[in-house]
């Protein structure tokens, strides 16, 4: 598999990266390992986690897993930290709960440091500089060596990015910043993108397949299967099953037959070979639909082909969005 620059650092990292959200809730030790398993096989380095991922579940089940089916100098670790389940508080960027929630990580995934260290959202009850001096500890200190965040708007990544670059004393530059884009969800596009490509930020897409609906599966019924059917994962998905979701859906789906391939593939393809895309994260629910996925190495899609899809996707832009030179 193609190896990519992490952002403007020297880190490199698959250019398909393996989610474990449902790992140690859904997906059981035996997928588990067949997963990792096959992405390791397939040159799969970046495997993506957080602390909160079936209750620290996520986290212990890959530590089980390395070393035992995988060496862990073969793998690029990626865990997130901020996110607490805490229903008058969503988020906790203070200094103290993200470094002790780094050290009970590392515990869990039985390492004494991860590869990529992310706060998983903008806490606006913590000043920013605090919680970005977690980052540099952990970085100083060898617990993690990049850091990187998490669904943070344009301008939150923006002045975290800057306020790294510029502050006194020694700093650790962001290296990613992992937010949703697909098909069926480019806001990205208007702010965080730019930034992220201007500031040397490298963007690691979540659910690249639209929650699954880009592939395909729930045209004309919800499979029994799928996370639509999941009273847990229902919720989730919903978004994404109106008119002009659809339509986008159809499209690929037309794409995918005159390219004798299938659905899934033009829809990863896609959001891989954006600008500033660096790795889309890909959560499957067994070895096989990983495979599936992991298959989209070889394509490239035609430039009409991407247009097409850009034109039927294409999100509204407007003031103060909108490129000033095209006013």
């Amino acid at each position: 598999m193609e190896q990519r620059h992490l952002g403007r650092t020297g880190l490199r990292v698959s250019r398909i990266g393996l989610g474990t959200l449902t790992w140690g809730r859904d997906t059981d030790e035996h997928d588990a390992a067949d997963q990792l398993k096959a992405f390791w096989e397939a040159g799969g380095t970046l495997v993506d986690t957080a602390d909160v991922y079936g209750g620290g579940e996520a986290e212990y089940l890959l530590g089980q897993l390395v070393e035992r089916l995988v060496p862990r100098r073969d793998l690029v670790i990626a865990t997130k930290a901020g996110s607490v389940p805490d229903p008058y508080r969503r988020f906790d960027g203070s200094r103290g709960h993200l470094l002790a929630a780094l050290d009970a990580s590392l515990e869990r995934l039985g390492t004494d440091h991860v590869d990529l260290w992310q706060v998983h959202a903008f806490d606006t009850g913590t000043p920013l500089e605090e919680t970005l001096q977690a980052l540099d500890i952990a970085v100083s200190s060898g617990r993690a060596r990049y850091a990187g965040v998490s669904n943070f708007s344009g301008w939150q990544l923006a002045k975290a990015a800057t306020w790294q670059l510029a502050s006194p004393g020694v700093r650790t530059r962001l290296a990613s910043t992992q937010m949703e884009y697909s098909l069926l969800q480019r806001g990205v596009e208007r702010e965080v993108l730019p930034a992220a490509v201007d500031l040397g930020v490298g963007l690691l897409p979540s659910s690249p397949l639209g929650r699954g609906v880009l592939t395909g599966k729930y045209r004309h019924s919800t499979p029994a299967d799928s996370r639509g059917a999941s009273e847990q994962l229902a919720p989730f998905v919903e978004p994404y099953l109106d008119e002009p979701a659809s339509r986008i859906v159809d499209a690929v789906v037309t794409a995918a037959e005159g390219l004798a391939t299938t659905a899934l593939e033009v829809a990863l393809a896609w959001v891989r070979d954006r600008p500033g895309v660096v790795a889309p994260i890909i959560g499957a629910r067994n070895a096989h639909q990983l495979t599936a996925a992991l298959s989209v190495e070889s394509l490239r899609l035609p430039d009409e082909i991407c247009r097409a899809l850009d034109d039927v996707s294409a999100p509204v832009h407007r003031y103060p969005d909108q490129d000033w030179s095209t006013l």
